[in-house]
Formats: structure tokens, sequence, C-alpha cells
């Protein structure tokens, strides 16, 4: 990338969400990749980092007590512990209702407002895994961000994410099949920083999201016009996730798998 003075405006909500710790690993990398060719965004981030360290300042923030400090980490903990899964009300509205048509002929307040405190409101579900991927899919077509790094060499894909994750993904280019390599980039799902194999078939884009083994296999399925495929292999978990059709889809893993397990 050529160096250049000028400051690049539509850089400015990454460069405040990097300044601040908020962006993504892919998007990090993205930053830092700009800053290294751009002398003018990398100004604009130390006047950003200037202005934090002055607001920073004794007497201009108003800081947090150390106890607000300690409920606070031990309520996210409470909540990374917590099982992921679906909580039931304490109480269904059937059962309010009811309760509340009993007692609706006494005329007090208090007893409404005693049974509203054991009502507790059904919590809106995340996305789920399927979805994340998808959703990862379609951002990479739509926002320009296919690859973090662009070659067919398997050679240079591979060793490109060391550092940038905690495992090894296996990297094979399958241009003989008609599945060619395209690249690879580094996406976040479920929790986790994975790698992100992209291939093509046709027209068609495969990403294929690799991250170590949890020991749970899915069936294949079909959301949203997108078929998906998981399996588990040397201790890794594979995502398949492409608008081409099921048979072609099942022809990749077994050409990956067939290859990465010579």
């Amino acid at each position: 990338m050529s160096t250049t003075d000028g400051l690049h405006d539509e850089w400015e909500p990454l460069l405040h969400g990097y300044a601040d710790g908020e962006l993504d690993a892919a998007n990090a990398l993205k930053v830092e990749e700009h800053l290294d060719g751009c002398t003018g965004c990398a100004a604009r981030l130390g006047e950003i980092k200037a202005q934090q360290a002055l607001i920073a300042q004794d007497g201009v923030r108003w800081p947090a007590s150390e106890a607000l400090r300690s409920r606070l980490s031990a309520a996210l903990q409470r909540e990374i512990a917590a099982p992921q899964r679906q909580r039931e009300p304490v109480m269904s509205w059937r059962l309010f209702l009811d309760r509340f048509t009993r007692w609706s002929l006494l005329p007090s307040a208090a007893v409404l407002a005693t049974c509203l405190l054991f009502v507790t409101l059904r919590p809106e579900p995340g996305p789920s895994l399927e979805d994340q991927l998808i959703s990862s899919h379609v951002h990479s077509l739509l926002a320009n961000h296919l690859t973090d790094v662009l070659t067919s060499d398997q050679h240079t894909v591979k060793p490109w994410f060391n550092g940038k994750i905690d495992f090894s993904p296996p990297v094979v280019d399958l241009k003989d099949k008609e599945f060619p390599l395209v690249g690879g980039r580094i996406d976040y799902l479920n929790g986790r920083v994975v790698a992100t194999l992209i291939y093509r078939r046709g027209k068609h884009v495969i990403n294929l999201f690799i991250w170590p083994s949890s020991g749970n296999a899915t069936p294949a399925a079909e959301r949203e016009g997108y078929n998906l495929l998981n399996w588990t292999q040397a201790g890794l978990d594979f995502w398949a996730v492409s608008d081409v059709n099921a048979a072609d889809l099942k022809e990749f893993q077994q050409d990956f798998v067939e290859e990465t397990s010579k």
C-alpha cells in the first residue's frame, strides 16, 4: 500500500473502535494493515489516543469505585458461567393472569406490584451458530472482505494463520477437483476466533470455517437458501457454508477430507 498524508474519512469509525479495543480480530487486523501505509490515519489515531489520555486524567472523569468494579466483574463472570440455554420464566403469563384475575377484586396496588415482582420475562434468545455462520458468509460477500490473504498457494495461506489463532488449520488447494482455493481470513464466531478458508465452485463461493472441536457434530442443513455441512476431523470442527447445491457441497467435503488425510 502506498503511503499517503491524507485522512480517510471512511476509516474514522474503525479508528475509534480500534482505539477503544472494541474491534474483532479481523477488523483490528484490517486497521493495522491500513495504518502501516497511511500516515494520515496513523496521525488521527494518535489524536484519538491523546484525547482518551486527557479524558482519563484525574479530575476530568468520575472513576468507578473498586466496589462497583468488583460487583460488575462478578456479575459478568456469573453470566459467562451460566448455561447458554433459554431459561424458563419463574412464573408463566397464564399463571400471572389467573392470579391477577382472582386478586383484582382487592383494592390494593401493593398486591399487583407484588405479583409483578414474580414475573420474569422470557429473554430474547441470541443467534444460533448456524445463523452466525450464514451471517458471516453473506457479510464476506457483501462487505468486500472475502479474504485477508488472497492467494491460491496453500503454502502461503497456512503460515499466514500463525500467531493469529491458537491452532493450525489444514490448508489444501482442490483446483484439480474443481474447488480452487481462493485464500483465507480470520472470523469471530460463537465467542471465539476461527480460521476461514475460501474456495470456489464455478461462480459460487464456499466458506469453510474451522476451530477446535467441541465433540458434537451437527447434521447437514439448508437455511435461507444456503447449505451448511459440518464434520469433525483431527480434533477440529469444520463448517462449510455455500449456495452451491447439497451434492456439490458434500463432494467438496469428501475431496477436502481425502486430501488432508494423505
